[in-house]
């Protein structure tokens, strides 16, 4: 089909319906400092292909790759060895350009897939269903607060102080347009999580509580004195899982009492990727599947007794009515999630079990390096793979001066929690399997160095 653009006349017309005099009326939300008011200083207005090829091959050869050099971010985004098969069976033609398998008679395939992703999820979750996978991690938070709302029509969310600040941004958003009151404050640099100020914040009115599990921190919450409190009062509890790796070495969110649990998928078989495309994770009690936003996937026989799969719900506005609809998500990240399972069907339960422990035991062999680096403390007392520590200069200039040593050295949490000075001196490191000891010794070096 060929495209054909709009006229002025008809632009005008459009416009004159929704009552914008002008398409900038339509950018009115944007702050004009983040507005082009024309072209970029410094951009040619052309130029030839080659030029651009090495001008953007400059610009990349000016980053440091998390292969390249010791790594230690984490913060919601987690660098795992991904199996080469992975990569290798997602970009098969069958899976790397399937859709929405509307038609189930020619999209068995497709479906299988999703349905064995939701149960990989519901099982390392510790609920009854998962759907068919979200956009990312955030996203999923926000939509858990507004299934929470509607299945206890209440109006509060108590998001714990260990909640990274990205999902807090992202809640905060959605609920201006839902009016929503979000009960949030951030994190105190402190060895164990403020269970009691969220248990103190439950009242009548809340629709859940919002715990990361493990936090942004790295310490690890008491998800079922929680869940007593909150439902008690009433209450959903909601877990938030960034790093899955640990659920093959702590309890799962659902059988300590979470009702609604979600996480980002990343780690598992999708890699980093410059920053995305990332994979929502979505599971709850099977009491509430009806209000759980996307789609899920289910397993039937077909007339003649053979297996077969269907989509058997799709909450969204594209298959119902649009007041019907539980959410405005209109897609799955299915590649990512193929991804996902692929790399979970490799490991399997035990593998996953073991690969968590060597995380483990390689962030403990961190920790104990950098408590003994002059004028470092842990604040930790127990993490999974990662975890604060405490330096006696503001991190943010300190992660700069690592990385022209060449080394990647975590996340500092005064730029995550820019207005807050109290944690300007936090640091979050993060050690994975790919963690080696000539990095942990790098990263215990540069810091001396840093801080000499």
């Amino acid at each position: 089909m060929r495209y054909l653009p709009l006229t002025p006349a008809e632009r005008t017309d459009m416009l004159a319906v929704i009552g914008a005099a002008t398409v900038d009326d339509l950018f009115a939300d944007v702050p004009p400092e983040a507005r082009l008011s024309g072209p970029i200083a410094g951009l040619p207005l052309h130029a030839s292909e080659m030029a651009v090829e090495r001008h953007m091959a400059a610009l990349a050869a000016k980053n440091i790759s998390a292969g390249s050099a010791p790594f230690f971010l984490g913060a919601g985004a987690y660098r795992h060895h991904i199996p080469a098969s992975v990569d290798h069976l997602i970009q098969r033609g069958e899976f790397l350009t399937a859709y929405t398998p509307y038609q189930p008679e020619i999209a068995q395939g497709t479906l299988q897939v999703l349905f064995e992703f939701q149960s990989q999820v519901a099982r390392l979750f510790g609920v009854e269903v998962a759907n068919a996978s979200m956009y990312d991690g955030s996203t999923a938070c926000w939509e858990a607060v507004a299934m929470a709302g509607r299945i206890t029509k209440r109006g509060k969310a108590v998001l714990c102080r260990g909640l990274h600040p990205h999902y807090v941004s992202t809640v905060r958003t959605m609920a201006k347009f839902t009016g929503d009151v979000i009960d949030w404050r951030a994190p105190k640099l402190e060895a164990e999580p403020d269970t009691a100020g969220v248990i103190a914040a439950i009242d009548g009115e809340t629709s859940c509580v919002v715990v990361q599990y493990p936090d942004i921190l790295g310490r690890i919450p008491d998800l079922a004195a929680i869940a007593e409190v909150a439902h008690a009062a009433g209450a959903l509890l909601v877990a938030v899982v960034t790093e899955p790796v640990a659920l093959g070495l702590i309890e799962a969110p659902g059988n300590l009492g979470a009702d609604i649990v979600v996480g980002e998928g990343q780690a598992l078989g999708v890699g980093l990727q410059f920053g995305g495309p990332y994979l929502g994770l979505f599971g709850c009690r099977e009491k509430y599947v009806r209000q759980m936003p996307g789609r899920l996937c289910g397993q039937t026989v077909d007339a003649e007794g053979r297996r077969g799969f269907v989509l058997t719900l799709s909450t969204r506005e594209q298959h119902i009515r649009r007041e019907k609809a539980t959410s405005n998500i209109c897609t799955n990240a299915g590649l990512c999630a193929l991804a996902f399972s692929i790399h979970m069907t490799l490991l399997g339960g035990e593998g996953l079990a073991r690969l968590a422990r060597l995380n483990h035991a390689r962030a403990r062999a961190l920790a104990d390096r950098l408590a003994k680096v002059p004028g470092v403390s842990v604040v930790n007392r127990a993490f999974f793979n990662e975890f604060a520590v405490r330096l006696p200069a503001d991190a943010r200039e300190a992660v700069r001066a690592m990385a022209d040593r060449g080394v990647l050295g975590g996340v500092s949490l005064g730029r995550l929690y820019p207005d807050d000075d109290a944690l300007a001196h936090g640091l979050l490191v993060t050690a994975t399997e790919c963690t080696t000891d000539e990095d942990i010794e790098a990263l215990a070096a540069a810091i001396e160095g840093v801080l000499a």
